[in-house]
């Protein structure tokens, strides 16, 4: 008995190591600055149809503001690892952080649609900046250790965007003018400046490398062209139209152009490519491709339903949203222990399969459905959402050193937005086809019901190739963090 319980005892798993309390307070700071990223995108989008009104305008037109807000985004994405390296990570954070919070006071005080579009591009730019530059922080901050539960923390608003944004988007426009949709991003933006400049390090500038012109006159507009051309699919009728197929088409020639370029120019590149051998960020970023599929695809899907089919107002389709983000916030946690106890793979596929499980019930749904069954299952999608996250993210950086995670963030970020441009169009066009359908037979819930066999077929897709991510006992290496 003695021998077997000194057995037990050799064998067991050792406590986990705790987190860093510097790098908690990077995490807070970070938490804190990105969530006005992340609400500013949540928030705006419930309110197009009031800015449209508001500024006396229609709505293909007011559907610039959040599409220019994109293309700038991905503008700015692939020059955040060059600016870190010129003027370090706190530098550089404070300052993206400033011109998005200026930004959305000029949003605010726009006279027209064309007004509001361009200062909502220069708000695009700096919280282009910011997406990458969330996650390169806090890696390089934990030296490799406890990457799981840092990145629960990490990526905490983009799991509180989906419950507040469209809550608070409605309220503000139930009780206030549309100006306070960016109006609100300036008190707490000012809080996560001042955290900012008290808890970031100021760090070491890393290699003082100049700006790779080509690289940037390739990639930028080449990811740029395939958003642009993939967000007009909806308005031309599908993807074999000339305005969605040049521009696409042209993109992806610029990101393969790209491609040649940064692997003849090393480490030099804007980006540098040959991190795709690692295999473990290779299948993360394509894996976030598809997250990216089911998380913004379902965006547009669900706010939709409850409107269209259901007869909720905005504000209604946002309070039946926060089942979903309660069971994301619950899971984080727990997914974060496990990815760093046992590895991510086997956490992914559990994320995705419960993603799964909580979606077809709405490919089944009418519009007598009880609600109280679809908001449980959309607790169970939360909690798959929430876990698939931590361990996709995490895995991106497992193995690489300190000088390869921002372009490491740059490639994660990239692919989980692609993934959601082509999710939303793929999903817009079917519902759309569908749609045209029940104008004849009444039958608009089950246009509804295919588009979501497609969320979820996306999702099912992800679950298989989550299996081809690195060994559990590998996934939770610790990163060298040189």
């Amino acid at each position: 008995m003695r021998t077997l319980m000194s057995t037990r005892t050799a064998t067991a798993k050792p406590p986990a190591e705790p987190i860093d309390p510097e790098t908690k307070r990077i995490a807070l700071a970070i938490v804190v600055g990105g969530l006005t990223v992340i609400l500013d995108t949540t928030i705006v989008s419930v309110g197009l149809r009031d800015l449209a009104s508001s500024l006396d305008t229609s709505i293909d037109t007011i559907q610039w503001v959040s599409t220019a807000y994109l293309l700038a985004m991905f503008v700015s994405i692939p020059l955040a690892g060059w600016a870190q390296s010129r003027v370090g990570g706190k530098r550089l954070w404070l300052a993206a952080l400033t011109v998005f919070i200026g930004a959305s006071a000029l949003c605010a005080v726009a006279w027209d649609a064309p007004s509001l579009i361009a200062f909502r591009a220069l708000q695009g730019l700096g919280g282009g900046i910011m997406m990458p530059l969330m996650s390169t922080l806090v890696m390089q901050a934990a030296h490799g250790k406890n990457l799981g539960r840092i990145m629960a923390a990490v990526s905490l608003p983009a799991a509180l965007g989906p419950i507040l944004g469209p809550v608070l988007g409605g309220l503000i426009l139930n009780d206030l003018s549309w100006q306070w949709l960016f109006l609100v991003n300036v008190p707490l933006g000012a809080i996560g400046l001042l955290l900012a400049w008290r808890m970031l390090p100021a760090g070491e500038r890393g290699r003082r490398v100049s700006l790779d012109v080509v690289g940037l006159a390739l990639v930028s507009p080449g990811v740029v062209a395939v958003i642009f051309g993939l967000s007009r699919v909806a308005d031309a009728g599908g993807f074999g139209q000339a305005q969605v197929l040049v521009p696409v088409i042209g993109g992806l020639v610029l990101v393969a152009a790209f491609a040649v370029w940064g692997l003849r120019r090393g480490d030099e590149a804007l980006i540098d490519v040959r991190l795709f051998r690692h295999r473990a960020l290779t299948m993360s970023s394509l894996l976030l491709f598809l997250t990216g599929i089911a998380l913004y695809g379902s965006m547009l899907l669900l706010p939709l339903y409850w409107q269209e089919v259901r007869g909720q107002d905005a504000l209604g389709a946002g309070l039946m949203l926060i089942p979903q983000g309660v069971g994301a916030l619950a899971s984080r946690g727990l997914a974060g222990r496990l990815t760093d106890s046992v590895g991510g793979r086997w956490v992914a596929v559990g994320g995705f399969a419960l993603m799964a499980i909580g979606t077809v019930p709405f490919a089944f749904s009418t519009e007598h459905t009880n609600e109280w069954w679809l908001g449980a299952t959309l607790v169970v999608r939360g909690l798959g959402l929430g876990a698939v996250m931590i361990p996709l993210m995490t895995g991106a950086y497992v193995g690489l050193q300190r000088h390869e995670m921002p372009d490491a963030s740059i490639v994660t970020r990239v692919g989980q937005q692609v993934g959601g441009s082509f999710g939303v169009a793929v999903l817009a066009v079917i519902l759309a086809a569908g749609t045209t359908g029940a104008a004849s037979t009444g039958d608009l819930a089950g246009a509804f019901d295919r588009a979501f066999w497609w969320a979820t077929g996306f999702t099912v897709l992800a679950a298989v190739l989550s299996l081809l991510l690195p060994r559990p006992e590998r996934s939770t290496a610790q990163a060298p963090a040189r």
